[in-house]
């Protein structure tokens, strides 16, 4: 069973006006920031970065490294001047993901690795809903968001006031959160879940029925992995979306030896078709661990390009859907 959300999008600035980006939940510079003088990329400078250029070299040119090297040389300069770290999620490109980011994986682990640090500044390599969740693990430290407007279609499907609806409709109801949702919205639910654990937390609430809140597809897969009733709400990731049965089983039938690794906010007949589906350590670990020949990683493009600098050996076939959102994040920004 799925609800149709009453609202779509919430806006930057409604998302201000609920406090969201107040009392320092999560910050960002408030007007255009000049570029800084960066170093040219000269013949020692190429030395000096070499060995981050190795470790990208499959997926970044050598036409691109040149621009890349001097802003990646002035970021790690200013993060150790900062007492800053930067938390790349698997979606951020090559040279942010491998060269800048102290912290690499989903939103969720970012957040605990930051907790963990001593750095004063946690800078999130994201999009706005992560660096909140870092905020709520990190409150003493100061969250900094390079691009405010790095929203997220998922997240932005819900409000709290769609939650407070969802109680007077279904009183009694546990209502579990993706955590891929506002601060406010995880406020007004029971208990937060993730791709990796969404199963065992609705289980654990010992009801005979859930509402999940927001990704539709997500709740319709955790419906075929327990006999827990669930209620979905009617969000989708725009990202995995867009994927179809269709087009996988075309890369399936020019090349049989093809394996599809899917992400559970796709439609159900993707998952279908899957050889796997997981969270992204999942579907990351899955292809390590397997090493497959040609794989199709069925989310956002760059996690393809970040798993193939680490596994140069698997062909990686990219339908390449990429996130608006998550693509505002670049490093003159960072």
């Amino acid at each position: 069973m799925s609800i149709q959300p009453a609202t779509k999008t919430i806006s930057t600035k409604a998302a201000a006006r609920d406090g969201l980006l107040a009392g320092g939940a999560a910050c960002a510079p408030r007007s255009p920031q000049p570029a800084r003088d960066l170093p040219a990329f000269t013949p020692a400078l190429a030395r000096e970065m070499a060995p981050l250029y190795e470790k990208v070299r499959h997926v970044v040119t050598p036409m691109e490294w040149p621009h890349y090297a001097p802003l990646v040389k002035a970021i790690n300069e200013l993060k150790v001047k900062r007492n800053a770290v930067i938390l790349a999620h698997n979606y951020m490109t090559p040279e942010i993901f491998h060269c800048v980011g102290d912290f690499r994986g989903d939103s969720l682990q970012l957040a605990k690795e930051a907790a963990k640090t001593e750095a004063d500044v946690i800078v999130q390599a994201g999009v706005h809903f992560m660096a909140e969740t870092s905020k709520i693990l990190c409150p003493d430290k100061t969250v900094l968001i390079p691009d405010p407007k790095a929203g997220c279609s998922l997240a932005e499907s819900i409000t709290a006031e769609d939650v407070r609806m969802l109680r007077e409709a279904y009183p009694g109801v546990p209502i579990v959160t993706y955590v891929n949702t506002s601060a406010a919205v995880k406020a007004e639910c029971d208990i937060c879940c993730t791709s990796a654990n969404a199963v065992k937390v609705v289980e654990s609430l010992g009801a005979p029925r859930v509402i999940m809140v927001p990704d539709e597809f997500l709740a319709k897969y955790v419906q075929t992995q327990t006999k827990v009733e669930i209620i979905a709400w009617k969000g989708h990731c725009e990202v995995h979306e867009r994927f179809t049965a269709e087009e996988l089983l075309a890369y399936r039938e020019a090349d049989p030896g093809t394996r599809i690794i899917a992400h559970p906010e796709c439609p159900p007949e993707v998952i279908e078709v899957a050889d796997f589906t997981g969270s992204t350590a999942g579907m990351i670990n899955w292809v390590k661990s397997n090493r497959p020949r040609k794989v199709v990683l069925v989310t956002e493009c760059s996690m393809s390009s970040n798993v193939a600098a680490e596994v140069p050996d698997v062909e990686f076939v990219r339908p390449c859907n990429l996130c608006p959102h998550m693509k505002r994040m670049v490093n003159l920004k960072i």
